[in-house]
């Protein structure tokens, strides 16, 4: 259901939201631009860290998904409590899109389809997320004008990269076609993500802030990517620890060795949703445990044939 904000049906008043995007004279020193060129080296770091870089590749476990969702969870959780108790100071109000942007109840879907009904006695925050999570109160009860640069590092990403995600994590996962599992990133009262992401632009732009204040929240935001990459980090040691996956009767999606992409059937299976690469299939079933105990009694007959037939 589309929001005022995107309603071809939409007043007078919301309509005139749309003007602030056709404002194209950016300036250096808008929030925005010093967002953007501030943060560009934590973006590229946060975008390299193992988990990011496994994940885009579809190196990615179903558990390890999980819990990563329950980290964004707490994450938003968090947020989304400090911007309600924001909502009307001038330092935040005119970034407050609740309708537009808000993700736990969204995530809160995702946990009760990976979790059951019961996900909240099943769940837990990992030490990474509470040091980001206590971060978010304490910006948000203390320095609420810093509240802009957690929002816009989580909202603005989750409508450009995490669209991305979602496709690969679909894939990957062979979750339903119905986008169960991954609510968090449908945005289902934003029909444009590229006109919203220019007015939320435009938005932060008009904030009345000082060049300190600015300066404040663009190394708030270099903090958000850094919080980020320390709940990337635990991930990736989670799943290290976690056994190999298995997928379709057993077999897993791949060996984690080399690029996937790389395989002839990795596009086909990407196309058409057909079975993987034979070579890892074969690998794959050759691991597991029944199977090796056939093939070590079918090697056993063999031997005692050949023995027979020498003698």
């Amino acid at each position: 259901m589309p929001s005022a904000l995107e309603s071809p049906e939409a007043g007078e008043e919301d309509m005139l939201r749309y003007e602030e995007m056709e404002d194209n004279a950016v300036s250096p020193m808008d929030l925005s631009e010093l967002l953007k060129e501030g943060t560009k080296e934590s973006h590229d770091r946060a975008e390299n860290t193992q988990f990011v870089k496994d994940f885009l590749k579809g190196r990615i476990k179903k558990e390890l998904f999980k819990l990563a969702t329950v980290a964004l969870y707490f994450t938003y959780s968090a947020l989304e409590e400090e911007m309600d108790r924001n909502k009307d100071n001038p330092v935040f109000a005119p970034l407050y899109f609740p309708v537009e942007l808000h993700r736990r109840e969204a995530l809160a879907k995702d946990l009760t389809y990976f979790y059951g009904e019961d996900w909240k006695e099943k769940i837990q925050c990992s030490e990474a997320t509470q040091q980001y999570v206590d971060r978010i109160h304490h910006v948000g009860q203390h320095e609420p004008e810093l509240l802009v640069a957690h929002a816009y590092t989580r909202y603005m990403g989750d409508l450009s990269g995490g669209q991305v995600l979602k496709k690969v994590a679909q894939r990957a996962l062979k979750l339903p076609a119905t986008e169960e599992g991954i609510q968090f990133y449908v945005f289902d009262n934003i029909s444009n993500a590229q006109q919203f992401k220019q007015l939320y632009r435009a938005r932060m732009n008009a904030l009345d802030l000082d060049k300190n204040t600015k300066e404040r929240i663009v190394e708030e935001a270099n903090k958000a990517f850094r919080f980020n990459m320390q709940v990337f980090d635990e991930l990736d040691k989670i799943g290290r620890s976690l056994a190999e996956e298995a997928q379709d009767g057993g077999v897993p999606v791949h060996d984690g060795k080399g690029d996937i992409r790389k395989c002839p059937y990795y596009a086909d299976k990407l196309g058409t949703g057909s079975p993987g690469c034979p070579f890892h299939a074969a690998v794959g079933l050759a691991r597991q445990p029944l199977v090796q105990l056939v093939l070590a009694a079918c090697m056993a007959v063999a031997a005692g044939a050949a023995a027979w037939y020498i003698l």
